[in-house]
């Protein structure tokens, strides 16, 4: 998954401003991500890479470029 996917997943599923979404930005802090978003982003993410992300996983991720090195290790 490339950085632009990821980032319309984040934006299409929390309805986030596109421009605050960087790699660099953190979950929690940057984007102000809560445990009810974690859990849609989780699902999100499952839906697209049609992969099971172990229950809790997304949210030791700190970053939007942890979460995109995350999903392309499961790919692997």
């Amino acid at each position: 998954m490339d950085f632009d996917r990821l980032k319309e997943i984040i934006v299409d599923t929390l309805a986030f401003d596109e421009n605050k979404v960087t790699l660099d930005a953190d979950l929690e802090k940057d984007l102000e991500i809560d445990s009810l978003s974690l859990v849609e982003l989780h699902m999100a993410l499952e839906d697209e890479l049609a992969e099971t992300i172990p229950d809790g996983e997304i949210g030791k991720l700190h970053t939007v470029r942890d979460v995109l090195n995350y999903v392309n290790d499961l790919k692997k």
